[in-house]
């Protein structure tokens, strides 16, 4: 019998982008090399452990935006195209490296490994990588939980509650339609919490979400647990806390195990170290640099000077950071079941992306955890926050505090003074979205289509990627642009909406440019009128 759980969650997210209106968009290669480098990688991780019998279970966070990219025939389409291109060029790689032995096992691992991404996509889930996850959660190794509609930070936005009302009932909607069940759990967008906002989640069926540690260790009352056990909202909506020491071992920059200089180098790519012409046609077709996802060097050290990648001894180090990681969760469960009198729950969360993306060898460490944990110790055993609460139905009851996981864990990163001007549009489009949805509750026809086109185009305005982009400096005209561009649509539809002037051709246009959600629900911005209550139970 183990002594404690470890809850692995991983939030698989990116903002929704789609622009059929241009054949090679930039930013849908955000979403091509995520496809690439993270979540296929995962898929055949999970697929291998499924393969050979190993027993574990994870939680994955998958968006409203990210599953409706999954299930977009353009983008299918779009991606075919795109792993073709990188399999061509790999094998070009594979050729010109065959007298550079330092580079040339590398090149045939990226030949090989697009080869195996395109079976992955195109033979085993016919180019819809969302029945892969549901597949996993059919077979029980998953738990996949939703996310704000289109990741609006909530704390925020939730000057008017309907806005956060529509965030969780548009995602509960859509998650229902695509993986055939209610979702158990939410990812609160950037793990923002405000009090009260709980109420909503349980009016749509949630059972929890996450906080960062603060949020529970700053609730009303003093957590018994601190954070190695849920807590219950007033709502019954259970909150569980980021454990801190996990987080650092592979999060921070200075002693996380991604910058360990045998990894590989993610900032040299050969589409900026080789000749132009060699690599145009791999390339943005305006002769733009970009990432092509072939790199040749190791992390090497904190110099410029890199050294060739050696995936060998990346692989070996993934396999001794696993080992380590699992090493020091074995002592942290066997210390805290010394002061706890029941078993302790280590909730450790990540960006889905750093696995594969970022941290090039992360699937590796993953495979290799999962694998030492069900077979090299009975100390610790893979758990989901479902699972914990089936076991453990009493839990203290209190009110986390408002937070994030954001810089200095509030609100700052997505408030400030280079995104704080888009508010008051929000809240304005949010406002006026209420008025129209309670003017024409029952709308039909091209009323309908307009206030459907309506709903979507302020959530789009809505999400935190936007501000999140305007503060880091990178991106930063996309994303005004994008923002500003869902804000005047919305202003348009709703004049023409108000004053009985709807144009059905605009409306099939913004329709076909901004397709996301295509059975949503207006009426989810109907007033909000809370209905307070408290099924939790007080240890």
């Amino acid at each position: 019998m183990p002594k404690g759980y470890l809850a692995l969650v991983l939030h698989t997210h990116l903002p929704y982008v789609r622009h059929p209106e241009h054949e090679f968009f930039l930013e849908e290669r955000w979403f091509f090399e995520a496809v690439t480098e993270c979540y296929i990688p995962l898929i055949n991780v999970f697929e291998s452990l499924v393969n050979d019998g190993v027993n574990f279970r994870l939680t994955m966070s998958i968006t409203p935006p990210l599953m409706s990219m999954f299930t977009d025939e353009l983008l299918q389409q779009r991606y075919s195209k795109h792993i073709t291109n990188l399999i061509e060029l790999a094998e070009k790689e594979v050729a010109r490296t065959k007298w550079e032995p330092h580079f040339h096992e590398t090149a045939k691992m990226y030949r090989d490994m697009f080869i195996e991404a395109s079976r992955t996509f195109h033979d085993r889930y016919h180019r819809n990588l969302l029945n892969a996850f549901r597949r996993f959660q059919d077979l029980g190794v998953l738990e996949v939980i939703t996310c704000g509609a289109t990741h609006g930070y909530f704390p925020l936005i939730g000057v008017k509650k309907e806005s956060v009302r529509a965030q969780v009932g548009v995602a509960v909607d859509l998650y229902t339609k695509l993986m055939g069940r209610k979702p158990k759990g939410i990812w609160l967008p950037e793990c923002g919490y405000n009090p009260g906002d709980d109420h909503i989640l349980e009016e749509f069926g949630i059972k929890y979400f996450f906080v960062d540690t603060h949020g529970i260790m700053h609730a009303d009352t003093q957590p018994k647990y601190g954070i190695y056990a849920p807590v219950y909202c007033p709502s019954g909506v259970a909150a569980f806390g980021r454990d801190t020491e996990t987080s650092k071992q592979v999060w921070s920059v200075n002693e996380g195990y991604p910058g360990d200089f045998d990894y590989r180098e993610y900032y040299r790519d050969i589409g900026w170290d080789l000749g132009f012409d060699y690599v145009k046609p791999y390339i943005h077709p305006n002769g733009q640099r970009i990432n092509t996802g072939i790199k040749y060097y190791r992390i090497t050290g904190k110099s410029n000077y890199k050294e060739p990648y050696n995936p060998y001894r990346a692989n070996h180090k993934a396999a001794l950071h696993a080992g380590n990681f699992m090493f020091n969760r074995e002592k942290q469960i066997e210390y805290l079941t010394g002061v706890l009198d029941r078993k302790p729950l280590i909730i450790s969360p990540y960006d889905a992306e750093l696995f594969g993306h970022w941290w090039f060898e992360g699937p590796q460490f993953l495979n290799y955890l999962i694998r030492k944990i069900a077979c090299d110790q009975d100390v610790v055993k893979l758990t989901t926050p479902g699972d914990y609460l089936d076991e453990y139905p009493v839990n203290q009851m209190t009110v986390p505090s408002a937070s994030s996981w954001g810089y200095k864990g509030f609100h700052e990163v997505w408030l400030e003074g280079s995104n704080d001007w888009i508010y008051r549009h929000l809240h304005k489009a949010s406002e006026r979205m209420t008025e129209l949805a309670s003017m024409f509750p029952q709308a039909e026809g091209d009323l309908l289509r307009a206030l459907k086109q309506a709903a979507r185009e302020v959530l789009l305005a809505q999400s935190s990627d936007w501000a999140f982009i305007m503060k880091t400096g990178t991106m930063v005209d996309y994303a005004q642009k994008r923002t500003k561009q869902h804000i005047h649509r919305f202003t348009g539809l709703y004049e023409d909406i108000k004053w009985n002037k709807i144009n059905p051709s605009w409306v099939a246009e913004l329709e076909y440019k901004d397709n996301i959600f295509p059975d949503i629900n207006y009426r989810h911005f109907l007033p909000y009128r809370p209905v307070k209550s408290s099924i939790a139970v007080n240890l």
